[in-house]
Order: structure tokens, then sequence, then C-alpha cells
């Protein structure tokens, strides 16, 4: 009878045990399913991301393409040496994006060539007072020109996101309306990025703030 029953309890474990690892069998066959199931759509984002990445590679290669064929022909034109931009002519066409290149490029150098004497003159009068009244007006008309230079240099700044628009196609219009800027406007101030009637909005919207 002991034995019989001491029999009973040993198999009592072993179905238990037994039980449990029926449960924990599915449970691991989930996760094996789960990871299987994680790694297939990871593969599946990568390859996306890939023909993602090919893509963006080829419509970069595409606008390259059009921007050596602009400078190809722009290189190709020669511009007459009186040669002024026309309201007769498509706006913005070769010979008036050449003709505002050559402008900014002449400007930005006048504006480089400046600050190289001006460096040059300060240095010159620094070494040549001695007297500490000079010494001071010296150095007082040292910061204002430093100061000018500093301008200067956001001016060319200025020039150089005018030379990027010419080259990506977007010069001569208006940033805050899409409109033609004017001729007129872009010859006298050629850095221009607003229409007069978007800079006259934006004049009075910051003397409405200065006066708030």
């Amino acid at each position: 009878m002991k034995a019989h029953m001491s029999k009973r309890s040993a198999d009592k474990p072993r179905k238990a045990k037994a039980s449990t690892v029926a449960r924990a069998a599915p449970s691991r066959a989930a996760k094996r399913g789960a990871t299987a199931k994680s790694k297939t759509l990871a593969t599946k984002k990568v390859a996306s991301d890939k023909k993602v990445s090919a893509k963006e590679v080829v419509e970069q290669q595409k606008v390259a393409g059009k921007k050596m064929t602009a400078r190809a022909k722009s290189s190709s034109i020669v511009l007459p040496p009186d040669y002024r931009p026309s309201e007769d002519e498509p706006f913005m066409n070769e010979r008036q994006r050449m003709y505002f290149r050559n402008k900014l490029l002449a400007w930005k150098d006048e504006i480089i060539r400046q600050t190289r004497e001006t460096l040059v003159g300060l240095h010159e009068e620094s070494t040549q007072h001695a007297d500490l009244a000079d010494r001071a007006t010296s150095e007082t008309d040292r910061a204002l020109e430093l100061r000018a230079r500093d301008r200067q240099r956001k001016l060319i700044a200025k020039i150089d996101a005018a030379l990027a628009r010419i080259e990506d196609g977007s010069y001569g219009y208006c940033e805050e309306t899409g409109e033609p800027i004017g001729l007129k406007r872009l010859d006298a101030r050629p850095i221009a990025t607003l229409s007069v009637e978007a800079q006259e909005r934006h004049e009075r919207r910051e003397r409405v703030y200065r006066e708030d």
C-alpha cells in the first residue's frame, strides 16, 4: 500500500514538470516566431531605405547635372560691355543671370580689396603713434573701421547667398510672394530678396513692433 502511494506521489512531479514543459513549448515557439517576424520587418525596412536613398542619389545627380548644364551655357555666353537687363527680355534669362553674377562677384572682390587695405593701414598706424593722445584717437578710428569691416563681412555672406540663388534658379524672385523682384531694384541692390511692396510691408511691421 505504502509502495503504491509513494509511486503515485512520485508520478505527480513528473506530470507537473511535463505539463510545465508543454506550456513553455508554445511560448518559446511564439517568441521564435516574433523574432523571425521582427527580423523580416527589419530586412524589409533596410531594403526600403536603400531604395529611398538610391532615389535621392538619382535626384541629386539630376540636379547637379542641370546645374552643370546651366553653368556650361552661362560660360558660353559673352555679354557686350554696355549690356543692361531689359524688361523686353524674358525675366532671369541666361544673359541676365550672367549680368547679375558678374555684378555680385565684382562687388565681392571690391569689398575684399578694401578690407585688406584697411587692415594694412590700421597695422601701419598702430606702429607709428608714440603719443598717448594720438594713440587713443587711432584706437577709436580702428574700432570704427573694424565695425565697418564686420558689416562688410555680413554683406559678403549676403552676396554669397545671392550667388547661390543664381545657381539654383531662385534669384530675382521675392522670398515672400514668389513674384519677380524687378530689374531696377535688383540692379540697384543685387542682394535684394524681397520686392518693393514686400519690403515696405516688412518695414511697416518692424515699425509696429518697435512702437509696441
